[in-house]
Parts: structure tokens; sequence; C-alpha cells
């Protein structure tokens, strides 16, 4: 490993910690946008901050999580694969993938909300907040236990 490894992973924390904020307020703002009259201050209100939200948080964070968290498996221990070959790793990478298609959803229900075409209930949004949490805990424990 080189010098620059805990500077990355320095960084590639201080990202995930920023993707997590914004995965974990997103659906929130949804719960309360969903049952606000369309077309009301509140709503206009509620597109701004989900749409700031996304662009100038959400969306540099998680690019700048899969950059540097693969450029941390990449300089691991194993001189040829990193930590690529570690099945920890891989699994966690599986995860990760299936967080970054929840943000995709995410995305795409912005631009619904924005044209005022949402088709979910505040329950709805409400199920769904608890899912980045869950893959946040299970990317934990990979990360932080290397089970395999």
């Amino acid at each position: 490993m080189t010098a620059v490894y805990p500077w990355l992973k320095a960084f590639h924390i201080i990202a995930v910690i920023a993707w997590m904020a914004g995965m974990l307020y997103l659906p929130r703002l949804f719960v309360y946008h969903s049952v606000a009259e369309k077309g009301s201050v509140q709503s206009e209100t509620f597109k701004v901050m989900e749409r700031r939200l996304l662009r100038a948080i959400i969306n540099p964070a998680m690019i700048a999580v899969w950059v540097l968290g693969l450029t941390l498996a990449w300089l691991g221990p194993d001189s040829r694969y990193g930590w690529l070959g570690y099945g920890w790793l891989q699994a966690k990478i599986v995860l990760v993938l299936v967080l970054s298609a929840v943000h995709g959803l995410f995305a795409r229900w912005v631009k619904a909300f924005a044209v005022d075409a949402n088709r979910h209930s505040q329950k709805f949004y409400r199920i769904i907040n608890e899912v980045p949490t869950l893959l946040m805990i299970a990317i934990v424990i990979l990360a932080v236990v290397k089970p395999f």
C-alpha cells in the first residue's frame, strides 16, 4: 500500500457519509412532498430542495464513492488484484451496486415530482426510506468485519 492510501480512504469515508446523508434525507422529503398539494408553495419548495440535494450532494458524492472505492480496492494488499480477490469486497460491491440502483430510482422520482407526476403514497416513501439504511448496515459490516 502507498502513503496516499490513508488519504484516499479518508476521502472515501467522507464521500460515503455525504452520499448516505442525502440518500437518507431525500426519501423523507418525498414523504412530505407526496402529501403537499400540487402547485402549492410547499410543493414548489420541495421540488427545489429535492433537485438541489440530488445534484449538489448525492450525485457528486456517489461518483466520489465509486472512484475512491475502486481505487482503494485496486491498491489493496495483493499486488496483482488489490482487495478485488476477497469475497467480502465482492459482496460489498454488489450491495453498493444495489444502493446505486436505489439512487437511480430516487433520481427518477425527483424528476416525477418536478412535473407533478408522483405515483406513490406517503406510506410507500416511508418504507423505501429504510432501504438505504439496511444496505448501509450490510456494507459497513462487510467492510469492517470482513467475514469472508
